[in-house]
């Protein structure tokens, strides 16, 4: 498009007009439509994704000493319960890992009368896919429900052929 040039009046010069441009001439692109869209879906995504935790309490995270306390279980457990051969758990020295309270034989910290335990063990021996054994006689502790916790494994076998190829013996603490 071209323009011509606006001829002068007998008064002087005149400022040239502002040409219009119509709707038909100039419209939104699909480009542009598209482009505008996603920036908004991708806003109202960011918001759905981070508001949420911010108005949720912290949850109460694990720390040092909860994963050290399991680690230390879950060695002593190995060492106090072995048939002799490394990592092969005894499943008749285990029987004292298998009770609900563990406060005394893991040396927990509770009050002084000793009827409020502070610290929450589950010893529970799994396969390697993370299934627990069907036994009784490989699980001990308070119920474990899936809140947050400290946990230590060790890879073991059991001398009752339980085990094949191996376990884990998974320790935690919350």
């Amino acid at each position: 498009m071209t323009r011509k040039p606006m001829p002068e009046r007998d008064d002087g010069p005149r400022r040239r007009r502002t040409i219009a441009v119509g709707l038909e001439e100039r419209a939104q692109t699909t480009q542009d439509f598209a482009v505008g869209i996603g920036v908004f879906i991708l806003a109202i995504a960011f918001v759905f994704a981070f508001l949420p935790s911010m108005l949720t309490p912290y949850d109460g995270s694990v720390g040092g000493a909860e994963t050290a306390q399991a680690d230390r279980i879950a060695d002593r457990i190995v060492a106090d319960a072995s048939s002799g051969t490394a990592n092969e758990l005894n499943s008749t020295a285990f029987d004292p890992f298998t009770k609900e309270d563990l406060s005394e034989g893991l040396a927990l910290r509770a009050n002084e009368s000793g009827d409020v335990v502070f610290d929450n063990v589950n010893v529970t021996v799994e396969d390697l896919e993370g299934d627990p054994i069907d036994t009784d006689e490989l699980a001990g502790g308070e119920q474990y429900d899936g809140q947050a916790s400290a946990s230590a494994a060790r890879t073991v076998t059991v001398d009752g052929g339980e085990c094949e190829p191996a376990c884990r013996l998974v320790v935690r603490v919350w």
